[in-house]
């Protein structure tokens, strides 16, 4: 099931998140994490009761980048304790934000909601 919404001049006209996306949104609003601690952010929240695997994750981030939702860099932090392994963070652009708002937004309207 995949929500259509409308939202702002601060990004597209009408985005398609699914579930999956709509838990990585949730995961990186107002934080940038490297890939594995997405799914660890999910799990942690959802008291285990929610899960992304890696093989979900990596697909859902490059739809997320490619929709322009998701910005991503490469980072040296901790580089040498790892044995020289880089890391790929994650942040919201600013479209992410607008159209994760705009998705909360259109949930809270909806549980309110009373016919008139």
């Amino acid at each position: 099931m995949e929500t259509t919404l409308n939202h702002s001049a601060r990004g597209p006209t009408n985005v398609e998140i699914s579930p999956r996306e709509e838990l990585v949104l949730l995961a990186l609003y107002s934080k940038e994490l490297y890939g594995l601690q997405i799914p660890q952010a999910v799990e942690e929240a959802s008291g285990g009761k929610r899960r992304i695997g890696i093989g979900t994750l990596y697909p859902v981030l490059h739809s997320l980048e490619k929709k322009g939702l998701v910005e991503s860099r490469w980072g040296d932090e901790g580089r040498e304790e790892r044995g020289g392994a880089r890391r790929r963070y994650y942040k919201l652009s600013g479209s992410g934000v607008a159209t994760l708002e705009a998705f909360q937004a259109f949930r809270h309207n909806l549980m309110a909601w009373q016919s008139t």
